[in-house]
This record gives structure tokens, sequence and C-alpha cells, in this order.
């Protein structure tokens, strides 16, 4: 009879702990369901010389037809500097940014241009050059500048004519802008260049 009480016990403690075990892995489950909240400021057209030293902690949200976009970096100033051919070299992969990689994030499949990209995380490098430039997509979001960078995690690369402006942007900026339900851009501009991605959103 104590035999069969021990059993019984025992098999009630490890039906707690399993349904426990269970609840806590649930919990954690809808944690990382749970969209971040992005850090730092939003950057605006800026046209006056910053005076703030550093690269800010930046972001932009927005969405484009039924899919929402977030777009976190590092946003550097151009105080005086000669930024394209200078402090950004031609020919070289960049985070564009500074400090870490930037990442974009989005809740529905989208394409750019042939490529169908799944919903997820991931990481915005560029190879600027005078005339056209080089737009990369890349599964390590996670990354200290181009520090762990390699080629065979792109999802996408692409070239992109950029638009030089007449108006300086003093800090570098992110936008997201919708044109359709379907249809918009990632537009990212900095000193007097502007380089718009085209997003197409197919779920």
């Amino acid at each position: 009879m104590r035999i069969l009480l021990v059993i019984t016990y025992l098999a009630l403690i490890t039906a707690c702990t399993n349904s426990n075990k269970e609840a806590a892995t649930t919990s954690e489950e809808l944690k990382a369901r749970k969209p971040a909240i992005p850090e730092g400021v939003i950057i605006q057209p800026q046209t006056e010389v910053d005076t703030l030293k550093g690269s800010l902690k930046a972001y932009a949200v927005g969405k484009i037809g039924n899919a929402t976009f977030t777009i976190n970096y590092y946003s550097p100033a151009t105080r005086g500097r000669m930024i394209w051919g200078g402090l950004v070299a031609y020919g070289n992969v960049w985070v564009t940014g500074a400090h870490k990689a930037t990442s974009i994030e989005f809740d529905k499949d989208i394409k750019i241009g042939e490529t169908l990209i799944s919903k997820g995380k991931y990481a915005i490098f560029t190879i600027p050059g005078e005339d056209q430039w080089t737009i990369i997509l890349n599964k390590n979001w996670n990354q200290h500048l181009v520090d762990d960078y390699t080629e065979a995690e792109d999802v996408v690369r692409f070239q992109i004519t950029p638009e030089v402006n007449e108006s300086h942007q003093e800090r570098l900026r992110y936008a997201i802008e919708s044109e359709s339900e379907a249809q918009g851009e990632i537009v990212m501009n900095w000193d007097k260049v502007e380089v718009a991605i085209p997003i197409l959103i197919v779920s």
C-alpha cells in the first residue's frame, strides 16, 4: 500500500513539474513573439550643422500596406566632413549607419526586385559607388560594423542609382514611405545623397 502511495505521489509531482515547464515555455514563447519597442530617436529632416558628438541611436517605424517595418540604426552627422568617397569609402561594404549593422524587421513577406524575402529581421548593408550602389539584405543583423559580414548570408543583392538632392541632410536618416496598399520604399538619405529601396508586399 505504501509503495502504491509513493508511486502516486511521484506521478503527481512529475505532472506538476511538466505543467510548470509547459507554462514557462508558453510564457517565453509569448514574450518572444511580442514586438520589441524601438530605442533611440526618430531623425527628422535637418539642414543645419549638428554640434552633438557621436552617432545617435535612432529608429524608423512605418507601414506599407498591412506590413509594419522597423529600422534600428546609429545616425552619424556630417559635421562639415566629406562623406562620399571620404568618411564612407566607395567600393566597400558599409553598415549604412554607424557602430552596429543597421537592422530592418518586417512582419509580412516582401519582394525586392524579383527576390521573395520571408518576414523577419535582417541587416541592411550597402556598397556605395559614385554612380551605382549595391543594396544588400543579410541574415546576420546582430553584428558590429562589418566584422562578421559574409556574402554567403546575403538574401538579396541588387543595383540602384542614387539621387543627388539640392538640400543637405545633416544626420543620416531612414524613412518608410508607402505608395499604395502593396508598394512603397525604404529611403535612406545623408548629406545630399538619397537611396530608395523599392518594396512590394506579397502577403
